[in-house]
Formats: C-alpha cells, sequence, structure tokens
C-alpha cells in the first residue's frame, strides 16, 4: 500500500471511531470522547483502492468462457507465454519484454492477453484498451496512454496489456488511414525500458491484423510475436463441444465431423454454441449449422 492510501485509511478510521461517538440530537465532541479500534482501521482499509494491483473487472469481462486448452498447439503456445511471464519476473538482465498475440477474429487472444496478465501476480497490471478512449482526442488518449505507462515505471515489476492494436491507431483498411502520433507514441513506449532500476515491465498486445503492424513496422517493436491457433479437427472440436450442457455425444460427434477441416477460433466456437443452446437444448445439428452460419462461418 502507498503512502497516499495509508494516509486516507488514517482519515477514514478517524471517521469511522466518530461516527460511533456523534449523535443527530447532540453534535458536541469532547477531547477523549472517541478511540480509534483495530476494528476501524479493518473497515477503513476495506473502503480503500491500492494505487497498485491490478483492475479484475477489466480483464475478468474478457474471459467470459474462460480457457479452454483445446490442442497441443494451443497448450504449447500458452506455456512459452508464460514462460515469458517468469522471465520478466525473475531475470535481472529483462527491464522490459513486449510480446504481441495475433490471429484471426475470435482466435481468443483478447481473453489469452487477459487470463496471462490476470495471473502473472505482479503488482501492477493494467489494460488499454480502445473502449476506454471512445471521444479522446489524439493527444489526450496518448496522454492516457503514457499515463499509465508512467504509473507502471513506479512499481518493480509491472504488466500492461495493450488489447486491439488495430483499434487503438484508429487503423482504417480503406486508404488505408491510422493515426500516425498515436502509432509513434506506442512505438517509443514499446521501446523504454523502466527508468527506475531494477524495474521490469511487461507489455502484451493483441492484433487481428499483423500484416498491417508490418507494414507499419509496429510488429518489429514487439520482442516476441505468436500466432494463436485456431480449431480444425473433429477431436479438437470434440473437446470443446463435450462438456457444455446441452450437447449431447452424437450431436458433437455430427458436429465435429462436420466441422473437420474448418478453421474456427475458440472464442467463436464458443459464442456459436451458447447461441445454439439457447435456441435448442439439446442442441441438434440443424440449429448450431444456423448459428455458425449467422457468424460468418459456412459449413
Amino acid at each position: 500500500m502507498t503512502c497516499g492510501n495509508v494516509a486516507t485509511a488514517t482519515s477514514l478510521r478517524r471517521l469511522e471511531a466518530m461516527n460511533r461517538k456523534v449523535s443527530f440530537t447532540d453534535l458536541s465532541i469532547k477531547e477523549g470522547d472517541f478511540r480509534i479500534s483495530n476494528e476501524d482501521f479493518e473497515l477503513a482499509l476495506d473502503e480503500v483502492k491500492p494505487a497498485f494491483g491490478q483492475h479484475s473487472d477489466d480483464f475478468e469481462k474478457c474471459i467470459p468462457f474462460g480457457i479452454q486448452s483445446f490442442s497441443e498447439e494451443f497448450k504449447h503456445t500458452v506455456g512459452s507465454c508464460k514462460s515469458i511471464l517468469e522471465q520478466v519476473r525473475s531475470s535481472s538482465h529483462t527491464p522490459i519484454m513486449s510480446l504481441l498475440l495475433h490471429g484471426s477474429k475470435g482466435c481468443g487472444k483478447t481473453a489469452l492477453s487477459a487470463f496471462l496478465a490476470q495471473g502473472s501476480d505482479y503488482p501492477f497490471v493494467r489494460r488499454i484498451g480502445s473502449d476506454k478512449y471512445v471521444g479522446y482526442s489524439e493527444q489526450a488518449k496518448i496522454s492516457a496512454i503514457a499515463k499509465i505507462f508512467e504509473d507502471a515505471y513506479k512499481s518493480d515489476l509491472s504488466c500492461i496489456v495493450l488489447d486491439d492494436i488495430e483499434r487503438l491507431v484508429d487503423y482504417v483498411r480503406v486508404g488505408p488511414r491510422f493515426s500516425t502520433p498515436v502509432l509513434q507514441a506506442l512505438f517509443a513506449l514499446l521501446k523504454r525500458p523502466p527508468p527506475k532500476e531494477n524495474s521490469r515491465l511487461l507489455v502484451i498486445g493483441t492484433a487481428t491484423d499483423a500484416q498491417f503492424l508490418e507494414d507499419v513496422e509496429l510488429l518489429h517493436a514487439f520482442n516476441v510475436a505468436l500466432a494463436i491457433p485456431e480449431l480444425s479437427n473433429p477431436s479438437e472440436y470434440k473437446a470443446v463441444l463435450e462438456p457444455l450442457p446441452g450437447f449431447t455425444p452424437p450431436a458433437v460427434q455430427e458436429i465435429s465431423a462436420g466441422l473437420s477441416g474448418q478453421r474456427v477460433g475458440i472464442k467463436t466456437l464458443l459464442l456459436v454454441a451458447e447461441m445454439a443452446v439457447q435456441r435448442e437444448n439439446p442442441v441438434q445439428i440443424g440449429a448450431f449449422k444456423d448459428c455458425l452460419q449467422q457468424c460468418g462461418i459456412q459449413v
């Protein structure tokens, strides 16, 4: 807890103690009328949010379906990510490390980034997403992002998630158009190690269009870039669908066989499964195919 938070807690515990003694019919308070107890201090601490720590809600909303290890390739990718987390935690030679998770829409890269950040147990963890900066000018967005990095530098160990980088730089395919000032700011922040000695920072980025990042040279600002695998064979589809409510073994078998060779992101598959079970429980192949087509997947 920082000095500012301790001061806030101290003020709050005084108020807790005063609340027990002050009467609305007699507002006079005599010296020595109230004392601060351990209970007052504990109640005050409950009211104080630490300056460091995690913004849990930011990450929990990114993992609505949890993390499904559907293939050996996916397990290997997660293992590589966790190895990088541990390297930043334990190595004095890695002041800054940047990891890019990229893949098609619906492959689960945002969920994986949130899972890694949330499970890192770093003292300072934050998510930077385009949804936070709706209506911001370029300079206001740059200032807000830079402020989070400046806060991270104050911690000995920090993790920042740059979620959906294309949206952060206002990328539009037609043209193409994007915000050069925001792009340059991200490039500089990804290269700048924490100024505080022995501080370490991990930046996890997510992107759908790796080619765009290649074209604007931001891809090479990341130390490591990992492609998030999709599901493609029946065993992978079975691993995801079998535990879900509303899916009988015959239906799972038929759906998995029908999707063989089709590449589908884990997030998309789980969304389709949820749509199908809401429509028909137990799920039938016809309803599932209809939901797939509504999500843009032809079978």
